[in-house]
């Protein structure tokens, strides 16, 4: 009895593995369909003369270049996001790096050379070109778009990277009308680094151009890495050579290329990663422990570690000041965070040499009262200035008390002009028209009444004849 129900109990077991098993089969093979870039496909020589094709610049190419040069370094000028992204979309920038990405994936030392080249005449033309712009631009003040294409992120290095991706993608099916090349194009951002690096030639800013530089080389590197890998996922056929010594030496020289561009690449994004998990770790830390009811962070720097210094948080405090005990505190809670190797230094504003809070405020007192003055100022040049009828309705009736054989009046207020064009002073304009013809007006009395009655010193008197 107990052996038929332990054949059953196996029997069961048996039946359910396979039932998992056929539901795991059908799951990958609808995964796999899911996924698959099989559907589509174009020809890898099709692939490979469409990307070739890309990576010439001369003619209608070079000139694009220069153009969208133009463009981004006008909308960094001015600050422009929608220019900036038109330049993005016009720049035929992704040729020659695309190129690099497929020929080391498919042993094209010939098309290497010439996407090398190609890519050294792209970087060469955008940057003359844009340093140029700001050499001749009358605005050369840095903007927040200029400045965000300074420092290289870790995000930077995946928008490249997955970018890239998308872009080989999309250059490895028959139909290339999407619109995912122009998006790769504006996402991975390729020309504004270029320009900006121009700017901080022309402006003598080397930590720019440096900056600028290393964000294009970084996006430029994660591209083609990213196109190498397609290449070499899609199982492209590699280039044969009939001199076997000569294969052997290109394959050396390409395995040579790709590791002193890749590796290298692979470790400054490494670092970049790590640099900003420290910056993320620091700002959770500067947020929860130094959170004080009068006392304010004003400014935090946060510098990782270089060589053999260790990695800093600095932090400038504004208010009452914090006891050296509330600091080793903060001190201590600082591995909890993952900071045990980190230097805390702390400036607070009550030493002699800071600025405190009472003299800050002081400095913002003072310097409201001098903005109230200014705009008070302003407020009596516009009144003086601006031009207003007076009440003459009120003025004609005791007018007509006051000089008798009056028929009627104007009276405007003006301003006085001289040549130049520059107010003079405000002044009254009155034109009387007497009841009849060689009726006495009192000019001076008149006058003098006027000046006491609006307050404006300057009168202009005309007595019209009757009709």
């Amino acid at each position: 009895m107990e052996t038929n129900e332990t054949t059953e109990t196996t029997e069961k077991n048996d039946r359910r593995r396979a039932s998992v098993s056929a539901w795991l089969t059908d799951l990958r093979e609808f995964m796999r369909d899911r996924f698959s870039l099989e559907e589509d496909k174009a020809q890898r020589d099709e692939v490979v003369a469409a990307i070739s094709k890309g990576v010439e610049f001369r003619g209608v190419n070079l000139w694009v270049l220069i153009f969208a040069t133009m463009i981004a370094s006008l909308g960094l000028n001015v600050n422009s996001t929608a220019v900036i992204i038109g330049a993005m979309l016009i720049s035929p920038i992704m040729g020659p790096i695309m190129g690099i990405g497929l020929s080391l994936g498919i042993n094209d030392f010939e098309l290497l050379k010439k996407s090398m080249r190609n890519f050294t005449l792209m970087f060469v033309v955008a940057i003359v070109t844009s340093t140029l712009y700001f050499l001749l631009s009358p605005l050369g003040n840095a903007r927040s778009e200029l400045l965000a294409r300074t420092v290289p992120t870790t995000f930077d290095v995946f928008i490249a990277f997955f970018g890239g991706l998308a872009g080989i993608v999309a250059q490895s099916r028959r139909d290339r009308t999407s619109t995912v090349i122009p998006g790769v194009a504006i996402a991975t951002a390729l020309i504004p680094p270029l320009c900006t690096a121009g700017y901080g030639l022309a402006m003598g800013q080397f930590r720019y151009f440096i900056g600028a530089f290393y964000l294009f080389f970084i996006n430029s590197v994660f591209i083609a890495l990213a196109t190498f890998m397609i290449v070499r996922f899609l199982k492209y056929e590699k280039k044969a050579f009939i001199d076997k010594h000569k294969e052997r030496n290109v394959r050396r020289l390409m395995m040579a290329i790709t590791l002193l561009t890749f590796i290298p690449s692979v470790f400054v994004g490494f670092r970049m990663v790590r640099v900003s998990v420290f910056e993320a770790m620091a700002d959770k830390y500067v947020a929860q422990v130094f959170n004080f009811k009068h006392t304010r962070v004003i400014e935090c720097n946060k510098h990782f570690e270089t060589g053999r210094h260790r990695p800093e948080i600095e932090l400038v405090l504004l208010g009452e000041p914090l006891g050296d005990e509330v600091i080793e505190n903060a001190r201590a809670q600082m591995p909890a965070f993952g900071l045990e190797k980190t230097d805390l230094t702390v400036r607070q504003a009550s030493t002699g040499d800071k600025v405190d809070l009472v003299s800050l405020q002081k400095s913002y007192s003072e310097l409201l009262a001098e903005k109230n003055e200014q705009i008070d100022e302003m407020k009596s040049s516009l009144s003086r200035y601006k031009m207003t009828n007076v009440e003459v309705g009120d003025i004609s009736q005791e007018v007509g008390v006051l000089v008798p054989g009056m028929q009627s009046m104007s009276l405007m207020k003006g301003i006085d002009f001289d040549v130049q064009g520059r107010p003079l002073d405000t002044l009254i304009v009155c034109v009387i028209t007497p009841q009849r013809d060689g009726a006495e007006i009192d000019r001076a009395t008149l006058m003098n009444w006027l000046r006491k009655r609006t307050r404006i010193q300057q009168v202009k008197l005309f007595i019209e004849p009757t009709e």
